[in-house]
């Protein structure tokens, strides 16, 4: 009979939690991995009316955020958004598009249900299953790394949204989200991407070296940053193009999904707006000389190769970090500016370490001294 009451009992724990996630979530576009499977096995076009884009740039309009998370990382795809939320200075809305694998969705579910609380709803979320086209499904999930080749199919799963900023999930900001997309307004009529070069050095440049296929100008593209105008991805039948190339070059392709962007704007160069490094900073841009000018500071961190788990490069590990531990309404100059340049020792072995100043240009000019933030 106790055992009765018990099962009793974790039936309807358990009805009842379903029945919060459904009211907390339900109101949010989660829009099924069916319909772009239909779509890309069919080939079926855009069919829905879009507007102008210049209309999205206005004050006050979302902002849209891309990530793809698998595997481990769901921890780094959380220190990112958490990231932008820190330096949304002018609180514009934020939209969050989180594409990842089932096992991982209510761990996502639990973490932004609570920041949403604490941060008064200044952002909004949704989460979307992975989704490959039928045709050698098990080779694009795996290509490169788990998942990453999810971003080549946006335009088809995000069929709801006009244009959208794609990070990597091994990136954080360290300026305001509102900056990078304001960069739209300079694409001209052909642009529908933009990108920041993969190397600045042609001594080191790793396509011009070594790549076996076609690539973007004279270093290629690194698309670990990537500003999407899903619109006009779609007018130009973006999957039809990326398709091929696949075919052809799979067996030079190196880094995967990034080596096929490069492809497709090698041939198609006008399509492509490029944006200077600082907003794609890596370690590839100071551990040997400093070779991203950066005047104006590093504005997004892309710690690729695991730069921000390990201590090759201490002031990547220490920024993210730094930003894992922060917690919203506290200080940002004391627990986080002050907190790197308390712990990172200096002089340090590490060029990159070198550049503290550059790191820190823009959270010093957003954030003061015992300046308390209601967002954060």
């Amino acid at each position: 009979m106790k055992t009765f009451r018990y099962l009793v009992l974790l039936a309807t724990a358990s009805f009842l939690l379903l029945l919060y996630y459904i009211y907390r979530v339900g109101e949010r576009p989660n829009f099924g991995e069916q319909d772009l499977a239909d779509s890309l096995a069919n080939g079926d076009p855009d069919t829905a009316a879009k507007s102008a884009f210049s209309g999205a740039l206005s004050n006050g309009t979302e902002i849209s955020v891309v990530v793809v998370a698998c595997n481990e990382r769901h921890n780094e795809a959380l220190n990112m958004i958490k990231s932008a939320i820190i330096f949304n200075r002018k609180q514009s809305p934020l939209r969050f598009v989180i594409i990842a694998e089932e096992k991982l969705k209510i761990n996502f579910m639990e973490k932004l249900n609570d920041w949403q609380e604490v941060t008064d709803r200044i952002f909004t979320y949704e989460i979307h299953s992975l989704t490959f086209p039928r045709v050698n499904k098990d080779e694009w999930k795996k290509l490169f790394k788990p998942c990453a080749a999810q971003r080549l199919f946006l335009p088809s799963l995000l069929q709801h949204l006009d244009a959208v900023l794609y990070v990597d999930s091994d990136t954080v900001f360290l300026s305001p989200v509102q900056e990078i997309w304001a960069m739209f307004q300079s694409f001209n009529a052909s642009q529908f991407a933009g990108m920041a070069p993969e190397h600045e050095d042609t001594n080191a440049g790793w396509y011009n070296r070594f790549a076996r296929h076609p690539y973007y100008g004279e270093l290629g593209v690194n698309s670990g940053v990537m500003l999407m105008n899903l619109t006009r991805m779609r007018e130009f039948r973006w999957e039809e193009h990326i398709l091929p190339i696949y075919r052809e070059y799979r067996l030079q392709l190196v880094w995967g999904d990034q080596d096929i962007l490069n492809v497709l704007f090698h041939y198609n160069p006008d399509r492509l707006f490029v944006f200077p490094c600082d907003w794609n900073y890596r370690a590839d841009h100071c551990m040997y000389m400093s070779v991203c000018e950066a005047p104006d500071g590093v504005k997004i961190i892309h710690g690729n190769r695991g730069y921000f788990h390990s201590r090759a490069q201490p002031i990547f590990n220490l920024i993210y970090t730094t930003i894992e531990e922060f917690t919203f309404r506290t200080d940002v100059y004391g627990n986080f500016i002050r907190t790197i340049e308390e712990s990172l020792v200096l002089p340090s072995n590490s060029n990159c370490d070198k550049l503290l100043d550059k790191f820190l240009q823009d959270p010093r000019k957003y954030f003061k001294e015992n300046q308390y933030e209601e967002i954060t």
